[in-house]
């Protein structure tokens, strides 16, 4: 989950070329093209609930022992044991009613009937580098057709949960060294795709080293893009989303930009967050999100609000019936549009770091409307389906939307 630095050999003028591509790219579009699928766990019988109010809310290696805290905080699975399963880690989720998504080990193998476990891990970043040890250096990548190997192996031990393979921060930057040879080879990404269910992957924007990374929190919106785009919509997409220091000790994500991140992959097409709340640097701390009264206080609540909109996040998006017009061209403001249960629900983030003004208009709706802005306090008038909004520095406003009834 955390990419450790393997140089290889790059072009200094290949690489800006292939940015300034990708940054236009990007600008370019506000609304993402792809809608996945509803319903993404119903093939697999011992897999995450298959219900319209379940959303995978995750928590990456932490320890079994923390599990009730991460239920207050609004966290439904673990996602990968240290060195597990072990016999009392799942001891300790079971005490919890944690569900976990484990490596398919020995342990693991002799509760495949335990319904807490949701799923099996099949590796993590197989498309980096891989360590030969401290003192022997990195060689390739693991081959696409050995994860599709191991993915097979797994599914026909058990194929009634799915297999979750999590991927790099290649997924979404191009220029990631850390890949060695295959550095600038994101034809391989498809590939390793035919080798699992769900398909995950990570990048920390606010906390990343490289100038062409840092700061610009689209890469997270990208790479679930690209996630999307490669699986054809066959393959159920997450990603992990940072909230600590990382290995960063000047730079953490703010609560803004964390909310900012999960909207964009929400928006973007990801089916299931994962949070890294490990912290390196300046001192080793497995769960630094507890001590980080703020981050916590705002992850909670983010994940209360998703978890209250699951029906709606679960519901296929309409595609085609929203546009979006940004006073300020440089801010782009991305939207997803969803229907449910009678009611229409718009979301949408700020793209860029800079305010803009958005006008809105949702196709087929007539006469005065109010649009409830969720969670802010605050409601907005709309006229034929359209309103505006204004959107400061990686803002994400979610509106509902329901007609104006007529006075009597």
């Amino acid at each position: 989950m955390i990419d450790l630095p393997v140089r290889g050999s790059s072009s200094v003028l290949l690489r800006a070329a292939l940015v300034a591509i990708f940054l236009a790219c990007v600008s370019s579009e506000s609304t993402p093209t792809n809608s996945p699928a509803a319903s993404p766990s119903v093939k697999w019988p011992n897999g995450p609930p298959n219900t319209p109010n379940f959303f995978p809310l995750g928590v990456w290696l932490q320890d079994p022992a923390n599990a009730g805290r991460y239920r207050k905080a609004g966290f439904n699975l673990y996602v990968g044991l240290w060195k597990g399963p072990t016999e009392s880690q799942l001891a300790d989720l079971h005490k919890a009613g944690m569900s976990v998504i484990c490596e398919q080990n020995d342990v693991g193998l002799r509760h495949r009937d335990d319904p807490i476990i949701v799923g099996w891990m099949s590796g993590d970043e197989p498309d980096n580098a891989q360590s030969f040890g401290a003192r022997f250096g990195w060689s390739s990548p693991v081959a696409p057709a050995k994860v599709v190997e191991e993915y097979h192996r797994m599914s026909s031990t058990d194929p009634s949960r799915p297999v979750l393979l999590d991927l790099g921060q290649g997924v979404a930057w191009d220029g990631w060294y850390g890949r060695g040879a295959r550095n600038r080879h994101p034809e391989d990404y498809p590939l390793y795709l035919d080798g699992c269910d769900i398909a995950s992957f990570d990048i920390y924007p606010v906390a990343h080293a490289s100038k062409e990374v840092a700061g610009k929190l689209w890469y997270v919106a990208h790479g679930v893009e690209r996630l999307v785009q490669w699986s054809g919509g066959r393959k159920i997409v997450w990603n992990v989303i940072e909230c600590t220091h990382i290995d960063n000790p000047d730079r953490k994500a703010t609560t803004r930009q964390v909310r900012s991140e999960a909207w964009m992959s929400l928006i973007h097409g990801s089916r299931g967050l994962i949070f890294f709340v490990h912290q390196f640097k300046p001192v080793f701390r497995e769960a630094a999100l507890f001590d980080d009264p703020e981050m916590l206080a705002a992850v909670s609540a983010l994940n209360r609000q998703i978890s209250d909109l699951a029906p709606v996040l679960n519901s296929p998006s309409v595609s085609g019936s929203a546009t979006v017009v940004c006073a300020n061209p440089a801010v782009p403001v991305a939207t997803m549009l969803k229907r449910n249960d009678g009611t229409t629900y718009l979301f949408a983030v700020a793209m860029r770091d800079g305010a803009t003004t958005a006008s809105f208009t949702i196709k087929g709706s007539a006469g005065a409307g109010t649009v409830e802005v969720l969670g802010e306090n605050r409601s907005l008038d709309a006229r034929n389906g359209a309103f505006t909004d204004r959107f400061d520095s990686w803002d994400a406003h979610l509106y509902r939307l329901r007609p104006r009834t007529p006075a009597p």
